[in-house]
């Protein structure tokens, strides 16, 4: 088998297995690990990561963050119910911490199992960005992005696998494990996970709105993303997500998309 052929075998693999649809997009989306299988261990991980961390409860801080995520679930529930998808969130079982910690993150597990760091709030700056954040971390859930990024990572090392024992010239081989590695990275893992965050930036700022939050905050948001980075960030064709300008631009361009979607609910009034 030639350097061709194992990327030929590689797209037919993904393309098989293109079986789960996105509720959002419409697309098929790859599914190797079914739902009834991944929130279970996503659910015993999160338990897990709550006995090693300093859980913030009782505070204010601690209150908006539930407050917060349960608007963007009924909002998430509302817009899937109007658009055909009764009972998908059905097996979700959200939850809501706040975590003591200075990291500037956030993060939402399959099936709905949200960590907001405290280091994350300076920027968050009020409950809208905050809403921001957590719609954008919902919808990475909700479109099964972890799902897609564990299948995708299946593919490629087995792939790798079959290429090694496929091909039997050590020269080809050789060449095989050299381009394979970088392109397969740089051609088609990187590119996918920017994708997904492009997509779930469209789908949270969708849900804020929804939830009753102000969709320019979004941007906004990014803006002291960009700022707390410092200016500094890595070639867009070498990481996992777009850069901050790109963000701040496709944001701003979807929050009236936003406000229009939300009006379809009764929403035509904002919080900040």
């Amino acid at each position: 088998m030639k350097l061709k052929n194992a990327f030929i075998l590689m797209a037919f693999v993904a393309l098989c297995f293109a079986c789960a649809t996105n509720p959002f997009t419409g697309k098929k989306t790859m599914a190797l690990v079914p739902n009834s299988q991944l929130f279970p261990t996503a659910f015993a991980q999160y338990d897990q990561f709550l006995t090693e961390n300093k859980v913030v409860t009782g505070t204010k801080d601690a209150e908006m963050i539930t407050r917060v995520g349960q608007r963007i679930a009924v909002a998430a529930e509302r817009w899937l119910n109007a658009n055909g998808y009764e009972g998908y969130l059905e097996d979700y079982k959200w939850e809501y911490n706040l975590v003591d910690d200075k990291t500037v993150n956030a993060w939402c597990m399959p099936g709905g199992k949200i960590v907001f760091y405290t280091g994350i709030l300076p920027i968050a700056k009020n409950e809208a960005g905050v809403a921001a954040i957590m719609g954008h971390e919902v919808a990475h859930a909700l479109a099964n992005h972890g799902q897609q990024r564990m299948s995708a990572a299946y593919i490629q090392a087995g792939v790798a696998l079959a290429g090694n024992v496929a091909i039997k010239d050590e020269q080809d081989r050789n060449a095989f494990n050299q381009y394979y590695g970088v392109g397969s990275q740089v051609g088609a893992m990187l590119p996918f996970s920017r994708a997904h965050e492009t997509e779930a930036d469209k789908i949270g700022i969708y849900l804020m709105a929804i939830a009753g939050y102000n969709p320019d905050e979004a941007s906004l948001l990014w803006e002291r993303m960009k700022a707390n980075s410092g200016g500094s960030s890595t070639p867009e064709i070498l990481s996992t997500h777009p850069s901050n300008d790109s963000r701040i631009a496709n944001l701003k361009a979807l929050a009236p998309k936003a406000k229009e979607e939300a009006a379809k609910f009764g929403v035509t009034t904002f919080r900040e």
